[in-house]
């Protein structure tokens, strides 16, 4: 019989509520159910709501319920170079480009269920420029937004 391997997902930004226990609960115990892993991720994208705090608090609160990951401790951030070489690919291929509407701009542009919406303006911009824009946002010359 193959592995069968689960993840549970978690975002560390605070401690664990009845809701997360339930889900741990299910997520561990089908794994231990069917022979298999449950892989514990962090979800620790959003280094500003997120602290080693709740990431520890986390872990013992999961082998408190009588769980364990083993060697199966993932962290969202271990991927980051990953994905921005992944989104270079999509920006060259001409698949992805960099937008600069705010959130209201995209809301007005974003179509409803009966009516179509309407494309970016910088949908179209040239794959170079997308290009100078990601990399200058990667190194923080632009505020988040």
């Amino acid at each position: 019989m193959p592995e069968h391997f689960i993840r549970d997902e978690v975002v560390p930004n605070g401690y664990l509520h009845i809701g997360h226990a339930k889900a741990i609960c299910l997520d561990f115990g089908m794994a231990k159910e069917f022979n298999g892993h449950c892989n514990l991720r962090f979800d620790d994208t959003n280094p500003t709501k997120e602290s080693q705090e709740y990431v520890d608090a986390i872990m013992r609160d999961i082998h408190w319920l009588g769980f364990d990951w083993g060697q199966h401790l993932y962290h969202a951030s271990d991927y980051f170079e990953q994905l921005y070489q992944w989104a270079v690919q999509l920006i060259k291929a001409g698949k992805a480009y960099v937008d600069e509407l705010t959130a209201d701009e995209m809301r007005e542009h974003r179509g409803t269920l009966t009516e179509g919406g309407r494309e970016s303006p910088y949908r179209n911009r040239p794959v170079a420029e997308s290009l100078d824009l990601f990399e200058r946002m990667r190194r923080g010359e632009f505020d988040e937004g």
